[in-house]
């Protein structure tokens, strides 16, 4: 026994050493201590296991009693080793090793990723544009293991060597192709250091930029950079800061510093390399600021922010081009203004606000403007030209994904997008706009996947109130609607994040069990454009959670799973809605996998001193306002336990998690162990060294998967 959990077993004192059936039958039992939660119009609440809260991850007890609950899930899992494993070389075993991305053109240099055989991290690289030289050549060279004339700008697997979790946030390469900048992170706290070399002489620069969100722009000189600087305490995008390459970074000076908390920032250049931009965002405003890249002393405000008007904007030739909700068009709407005249006064229609079409995103070419939009829950690519009519991208299936992919360079008739479902391999598509040509560039390689064997549908299950929800379903070819499938229910619903129906080659081995997977696009999302997002959040959030129960009930009325056989997963927020609706409804699920949940809405988000609070009130709502303090009582998960029997868990987190901290789900799990009258297994996975986003390396993250899908089949019944 270790240390850690030598100490966990003296100050818990509840794992038996005895054997080890009785080691796996009692569960590590935390603590309770008498703590009171105030708010600030006078509600108390207890909160017995606050202690569990570490913001600096040092306290020997805590650290003890997550190293505790790690031992006690090796215990419970240690059964299902095999089919753990099974699925892990299956869902490896689909992937192409030695994959690369599609070569994307930038200022005479073609840039792409790839990946060797047995090696976690990608290779980022380059070549030079020249006759002959292009997307289809370079990816067929690089599946030859063919080389010669490749630049490497980052080896990730040498960068992460002897560390335990690393990530490249981002790289940006001067506009002169001679330097290079990244961003990394050690510890999934996604807090990045910016490093620097010379792509001429290999040679790295000694200076370091600590602190930052990832973020970087390089002006026209070649040597200046802007970058984000994060609070060091809150951990948010604070300061636009300029640095020169080469200079101690003391020096560097603030260009912009943003005084309120609920706005995150982001720095970029526009489409013609013109201006560069800062832009600023909230849940319900956006201002965004531009200088001269040739230039960049002092940024103009395009807009000045205003509550309740979002807007996005890129500039090309003569003009901004600006995606905004203004005037009314909740569903957005586009617009453009002349470039020297770009106040809200000079604001003409380009595209008008549609009830039915949610706007979403536009790229800006110079004969055309590519707009990814949706309708009826569905993504779709839409072409503009002058003097034209609009035309659609076409899509062959009832259930899909598409939008917009790399396009780097606006002088061209050629438009990439990406096209994907539920059976369909991530695709890359080039169309010529003005031939109406289209080249498939590349289609994700998915070894021993035969995709007739599995079919997708769209169907609508009708909620409480009426509305009609959305659900894509998909399922191997043979499947019967006779009610005695397994199923997996997946969704998310919350900060208008649409869930599109995807390919996951993890998703394969469930269906080769006989497991049907449902996707269901509740509100919170904006699936059904603004008024779903809208219909889903502040004093509206139950309907999330309704909405999921209701389409279960109706998958199992349809016949499509058994009623004792359905599993949940969701995760971050998607947590809280597993949180939710295993308080309201444990008896429609038989298992709930819960990743880095949202569990403790009320402490959160009374709290300012965490990163996200602020900026989330108008997500959540206020706390500190009684009205949506009582509001969240009744569906925080943690509040919201009770005796009851609830379904089998799986619940994970990372011990670094900037946005859903790690104490969150520690003190649901110990509370929920007090109160569950069930009698399931409960497990309980920190990963010691990750954030938010998991292990890093695109094996480790699937040997997590592996484990709660193992988890998740054995209480299915479908291994």
């Amino acid at each position: 026994m270790n240390t850690a959990l030598l100490f966990a077993t003296t100050i818990l004192m509840t794992l038996s050493t005895s054997s080890a059936t009785a080691a796996v039958a009692t569960p590590p039992d935390a603590d309770k201590r008498p703590h009171v939660v105030r708010a600030p119009h006078g509600a108390e609440r207890d909160d017995e296991y606050y202690w569990l809260r570490d913001d600096e991850r040092e306290d020997k007890a805590v650290l003890a009693y997550l190293e505790a609950e790690n031992a006690y899930a090796d215990r419970l899992m240690a059964p299902l080793e095999p089919l753990e494993n099974a699925l892990y070389e299956e869902i490896v075993g689909r992937i192409k090793q030695d994959d690369s991305s599609i070569p994307a053109r930038e200022r005479g240099w073609w840039y792409y990723a790839r990946y060797e055989t047995g090696k976690d991290y990608p290779i980022h690289a380059r070549r030079k544009d020249g006759p002959g030289v292009d997307a289809l050549s370079i990816q067929q060279a690089n599946e030859r293991g063919d080389f010669e004339g490749e630049q490497v700008l980052l080896d990730v697997n040498a960068l992460a060597d002897g560390k335990d979790y690393y990530a490249v946030g981002a790289y940006e390469v001067s506009q002169d192709n001679t330097m290079l900048a990244w961003a990394d992170d050690t510890n999934g706290r996604r807090q990045y250091t910016v490093r620097f070399r010379d792509l001429a002489t290999g040679q790295p620069y000694p200076e370091e930029l600590r602190g930052t969100s990832g973020d970087l722009v390089f002006a026209d000189d070649n040597r200046t950079v802007f970058y984000i600087e994060n609070d060091p305490e809150t951990l948010l995008t604070k300061r636009v800061k300029r640095h020169v390459i080469g200079t101690d970074p003391a020096q560097d000076a603030v260009v912009y510093e943003e005084v309120d908390d609920s706005f995150y920032m982001g720095i970029d250049r526009t489409r013609d390399d013109r201006y560069i931009v800062i832009g600023v965002s909230s849940t319900v405003s956006d201002e965004l600021r531009y200088a001269p890249a040739a230039d960049p002393q002092a940024f103009t405000v395009l807009a000045p922010r205003e509550r309740d008007l979002e807007y996005q904007a890129d500039h090309l030739g003569d003009r901004w081009v600006i995606l905004t909700n203004a005037d009314g068009a909740k569903n957005f709407k586009l617009v453009e203004a002349p470039s020297g005249s770009a106040s809200r006064k000079a604001w003409t229609d380009v595209v008008a606000h549609d009830e039915d079409v949610l706007l979403e995103t536009f790229e800006l070419f110079d004969g055309f403007i590519a707009l990814g939009e949706r309708s009826d829950a569905l993504e779709r690519v839409r072409i503009l030209r002058p003097g034209r009519e609009d035309e659609h991208v076409a899509a062959d299936e009832p259930a899909y994904s598409m939008g917009l992919s790399a396009n780097t360079e606006p002088d061209t008739t050629k438009l990439r997008y990406t096209y994907t479902s539920l059976t369909t391999p991530a695709t890359t598509y080039e169309l010529d706009t003005a031939t109406g040509e289209r080249v498939l560039l590349k289609q994700q390689p998915v070894l021993g996947y035969d995709p007739t064997q599995y079919v997708t549908e769209r169907v609508w299950a009708t909620a409480r109130d009426g509305e009609r929800i959305p659900v894509s379903l998909v399922y191997r070819k043979g499947f019967k609607r006779d009610g005695t499938a397994a199923m997996l229910q997946y969704a998310y619903g919350s900060y208008g994040m649409s869930m599109d129906p995807g390919f996951s080659i993890t998703t394969v081995s469930l269906l080769d069990r006989g497991v049907v997977y449902a996707l269901a696009h509740i509100r919170g999302g904006q699936e059904m454009g603004r008024r779903w997002y809208d219909a889903g959040k502040l004093l509206n959030k139950v309907n999330t959670f309704t909405d999921f129960i209701d389409v279960t009930d109706h998958l199992v009325a349809q016949g499509y799973a058994a009623k004792d056989r359905v599993a949940a997963a969701g995760g971050s927020a998607g947590g809280l809605l597993m949180g939710a609706v295993s308080n309201m409804a444990p008896d429609r699920y038989r298992v709930i996998l819960s990743q880095v949940p949202f569990v403790d809405v009320v402490t959160t988000m009374l709290d300012a001193s965490i990163p996200l609070t602020t900026n989330e009130y108008d997500e959540w709502g206020n706390p500190e306002q009684r009205q949506y303090y009582d509001y969240m009582l009744t569906y925080s998960p943690y509040d919201n336990l009770k005796a009851q029997a609830y379904p089998a868990m799986f619940v994970g987190t990372g011990l670094w998690d900037s946005q859903v901290q790690y104490w969150e789900p520690a003190k649901y799990v110990a509370r929920l162990r007090d109160v569950d009258t069930g009698g399931g297994p409960l497990v309980f996975r920190t990963n010691m060294e990750a954030g938010h986003g998991g292990k890093s390396g695109r094996f480790r993250r699937f040997r997590e998967q592996a484990e709660m899908y193992a988890f998740m089949l054995d209480q299915l019944g479908a291994k």
